[in-house]
């Protein structure tokens, strides 16, 4: 019988909201949370353990995450480490295949977890050499994704032959195989051909993936004389949200003027983002926006200006089509208040 080590951030593992985003890692005997639904699916193989880790601590303090990690490994014998699903959860997407490249890195085993397309985790981590299956976008599809994660783990365990991404549905290694068909390639191409001249759907076997080349801007040679902005995904709104950016999968933006004000206070602004704990910044917009940080620089001369524009926007989910949109958007309205540089905050 394989053994399998499971892993959950604190949401999942029924630790708590994003209130309880910094829960130092433990681990349990047994599935526990979504390991249940991956173990129903299983054969010939048992979860004996499940590690739970708050996302912020994993992303914040991984090194020091996965020694905790390893010492609850320690003398326990496993085959196969399995992480998430993680949906289209960014942080949470991350710290998956941190597990999974630790794992296999660490202790030689492979790693399977599950990710939906615009999980900023499959970028990072595709082409490592343990499989991201391709999840749904939210738990609606926890079943489904738990289910075949656990399909190819099942596969792993028989040696049975784990064929192309497509045909196993995980997200491609950037590796060539080759197959048998049944046509042979001139005839395979006049099938595409006549498909795409009487509209009719066809896939081409010769994908090639496009790549985000983004060329870094110049350096700002000075910045005493710089006009700087500040543009936030945290959700930053004026109090009672005039414009209902909402706190995930946002497709909107906005700007707020701040030229009346040396800092934020409590009730001036709050973030209405969805994915994060907001208790901070509600308790203090400065922890988000240090407003007052900037107007010290501007008088110390550090900064030639600071622009009293806030742009902000939610980044909890949104998708990759419009998180672009909105960028070449707001890059326009900054090339056309003379801005030279900016100052963008992760959550």
């Amino acid at each position: 019988m394989k053994k399998i080590i499971f892993y959950a951030n604190q949401f999942f593992g029924g630790v708590g909201g994003e209130n309880e985003a910094d829960f130092e890692p433990v681990i349990k005997e047994g599935p526990v949370g979504p390991a249940l639904a991956f173990k129903a699916a299983l054969k010939d193989a048992e979860v004996t353990h499940t590690i739970i880790c708050g996302d912020n601590f994993m992303a914040s303090h991984k090194d020091e995450a996965l020694k905790r990690i390893a010492a609850f490994l320690e003398g326990k014998e496993f085959d196969i480490m399995a992480a998430g699903p993680a949906f289209r959860a960014g942080r949470y997407g991350v710290c998956c295949g941190e597990i999974c490249r630790f794992a296999h890195e660490k202790y030689g085993v492979q790693a399977v977890t599950s990710m939906h397309e615009e999980n900023p985790g499959v970028a990072m981590f595709k082409e490592e050499p343990f499989y991201i299956m391709k999840g749904g976008a939210s738990a609606a599809k926890m079943r489904q994704d738990a289910a075949a994660m656990a399909g190819i783990v099942n596969k792993m365990i028989s040696g049975e032959e784990i064929l192309w991404a497509d045909a196993e549905g995980y997200f491609p290694h950037g590796i060539r195989k080759e197959v048998f068909a049944e046509k042979t390639a001139g005839d395979r191409a006049v099938d595409m051909l006549l498909a795409k001249l009487s509209g009719q759907p066809y896939e081409t076997e010769l994908k090639i993936e496009p790549r985000d080349n983004v060329v870094p801007s110049k350096a700002v040679g000075d910045l005493s004389k710089a006009k700087v902005a500040f543009v936030s995904t945290g959700g930053l709104v004026p109090l009672g949200n005039p414009d209902r950016i909402p706190g995930g999968t946002c497709s909107i933006w906005a700007t707020y003027d701040v030229s009346g004000k040396d800092v934020l206070v409590k009730g001036d602004f709050y973030s209405v983002h969805c994915g994060i704990n907001t208790d901070f910044v509600n308790a203090n917009p400065e922890v988000l926006f240090p407003l007052s940080s900037f107007r010290e620089f501007e008088k110390a001369g550090v900064i030639g200006e600071l622009c009293n524009t806030l742009y902000s926007t939610t980044g909890n989910l949104a998708t990759l089509k419009d998180a672009r949109r909105m960028g070449k958007e707001i890059a326009e309205a900054l090339k056309k208040e003379a801005v030279d540089a900016v100052v963008l905050v992760s959550t």
